[in-house]
Formats: C-alpha cells, structure tokens, sequence
C-alpha cells in the first residue's frame, strides 16, 4: 500500500510572492497569506429530452484575499491615486511554493491584472500586538510557469 510522506506536504511558510506594479517589482515580504481563486462562470442549459438541467462552462472569474502585516503602504498608494486622480492600477503578482525538505519540487502561479478590491486606510487596535489588514482583489488571467512534481510515495 502507497501513501503520501509527510516530508512531501508544503510547508505554509516556504513560499516567496513578489509583485510587478508599474514595471516595478517587489518582495511582498509583509505578506502574511495569499490565496487567489478560480471559478468557473456557467450558463444553465434546457435542451429537448432531457429533463435535467445542463451546465456549460463559459468563462471564469479570479478572485483572491491577502492578509498583509501593516506595514506598507503601498496598495493605500495605489487606491489614493485612484480615488484622487481616477487612475487605476493593474498588476501581476506572482507565488512560488517551494518546501526544501518535500521531493516535488517548486510550483510558481502567476495572477495577472490583479486590481484591488477594498483596502484599509487607516487603523489601530490598542488590543491588538500586531496590526494586520485584509486586501481582496481580482484578476482575469493566470499562468502556472512551474508544476509540482508527483511526490515519491511510500
């Protein structure tokens, strides 16, 4: 009998994601986590003979959180020139998984025209030892450069 070895489950903390805005790219070090998803847009389907109702897939939506220490103030930066000047920013950002102690090596997602959803612009908590903040965007496009490999199985 085969099973997954512990050693091959990615570590939460062994990722590196970066950002390209204007050109520009940058360590997210003050990343805390990211997660970006994929959903499928569907239209439901009547046909003749079939009673059942049918999906057909046509097109999807990128969404995604990040939970960043509060610590940049970047993205207020981004969304200021927006509500000031009306010029939104659109951006790539970029996750490399990568556990040194697992067998399947990295995997790199790339999000494409990440546009910001909601942002904090100010804030404190007197209860609170470290200030976080919660961003969500969107994004219409997405790459996978680099897969996992199978992992080696017990």
């Amino acid at each position: 009998m085969t099973f997954l070895q512990a050693k091959d489950t990615i570590s939460g903390q062994s990722a590196r994601a970066y950002s390209t805005i204007n050109g520009k790219v940058e360590e997210m070090f003050y990343a805390k986590k990211l997660e970006g998803k994929v959903k499928k847009n569907k239209k439901e389907i009547k046909t003749l003979g079939k009673n059942g109702t049918q999906n057909k897939a046509n097109g999807f939506t990128g969404t995604g959180t990040m939970t960043i220490y509060y610590t940049t103030s970047l993205f207020r930066q981004l969304m200021l020139e927006y509500t000031k000047l009306g010029r939104d920013t659109y951006f790539d950002i970029q996750v490399t998984n990568e556990d040194p102690s697992s067998t399947i090596g990295p995997q790199t997602t790339i999000l494409k025209n990440v546009n910001l959803d909601e942002i904090t612009v100010a804030a404190f908590d007197v209860d609170s030892e470290v200030l976080e903040e919660e961003v969500s965007f969107t994004f219409d496009d997405w790459d996978m450069p680099n897969a996992f490999a199978a992992p080696t199985l017990g």
